[in-house]
């Protein structure tokens, strides 16, 4: 998969493409029934298969105050995006510029213009341009006459007749339930970061821990999770087995910014300043202020076997 940041330099070989648009934060089953929708079209006609999002996302611009919400950032994201198939990754900048695009310039500038496009596919809820003045059905319109294809795709309902939302997917998250959540994604709910120096209590307890922060990504449920870890390498993730505590620690000290400690099974190796991706599997339990110590190392390695028997049964 190409990434371009740039409509006006997308090279001849991925002009004239079917393009699917959206914000895709989450990446979760409803937005890969629209991105199957576009390949299903390009399958047919031979045509390359182009995803447009941007970056930053439009909430983060319009309300730059709020509390992180993302379920996917950028790099998260394209990860996710390229696992689907995809031939061109266009990112467009969410700033004033783009913003004040109005509906037509968008469709003229980025859609013709510069991508030359000869199938565009989006959600039934898609809207665009400045005040939001690009629907659907302007979109529709804006096809007919500028020879191109268009396909609206109608909401996807999970179990239970509810539509794929990623709101539905961070409430689930708040609420520590990330088997739920990942029902909805499509996969487990995850976050990259690079591990950080911490206070090494944990290696002290005898449990090392990497350490990580959240940053633009939703905070789920304070606890204790079952989780997967994946150690980038050259050649991709290598996943591991663990689990991790996401909180304020508590026992030793309340912390003014939560962060994470993943424990790995049966692994030993320097990880300061690797990658890693880690994926919330369930959730055992709430955060709990100890005694001291002893009592702390006690629950960690009760912790320990309930989530070693989740993600035995996970694998089942």
């Amino acid at each position: 998969m190409q990434i371009l940041r740039h409509y006006t330099d997308v090279p001849d070989a991925l002009r004239g493409g079917v393009a699917v648009l959206g914000n895709f934060d989450g990446v979760h089953l409803g937005h890969q029934a629209v991105i199957a929708a576009g390949k299903a079209v390009a399958g047919k006609t031979g045509a390359p298969l182009v995803t447009v999002t941007f970056e930053p996302h439009p909430r983060s611009f319009f309300r730059p105050d709020d509390q992180p919400f993302r379920l996917t950032p950028f790099r998260n994201k394209s990860h996710h995006i390229e696992a689907l198939g995809i031939d061109l990754l266009l990112v467009l900048h969410f700033d004033e510029a783009l913003h004040n695009m109005t509906a037509e310039n968008f469709v003229a500038d980025v859609l013709v213009k510069g991508l030359g496009v000869s199938h565009v596919v989006v959600g039934y809820d898609f809207v665009f341009g400045h005040n939001r003045g690009g629907d659907t059905e302007f979109l529709r319109r804006a096809g007919e006459d500028g020879g191109f294809g268009v396909t609206i795709v109608d909401p996807v309902s999970a179990p239970g007749e509810q539509i794929y939302s990623s709101t539905r997917i961070r409430d689930h998250l708040r609420a520590g339930r990330p088997a739920e959540a990942a029902m909805l994604l499509g996969r487990p709910f995850e976050f990259e970061g690079r591990v950080m120096h911490g206070n090494a209590l944990g290696r002290d307890l005898g449990y090392p821990t990497a350490n990580l922060t959240f940053g633009e990504y939703l905070q789920p449920a304070y606890g204790i999770y079952a989780v997967r870890v994946g150690i980038e390498g050259d050649d991709g993730p290598r996943w591991h087995e663990g689990v991790a505590s996401f909180g304020i620690r508590p026992t030793i000290g309340d912390d003014e910014e939560p962060i994470l400690e993943a424990y790995i099974f049966d692994f030993s190796g320097d990880l300061y300043g690797k990658h890693l991706r880690v994926q919330l599997i369930d959730y055992i339990r709430p955060e709990i202020k100890f005694d001291g110590l002893e009592a702390l190392t006690v629950q960690i390695e009760d912790d320990c076997r309930v989530a070693r028997e989740i993600l035995r049964n996970s694998r089942a």
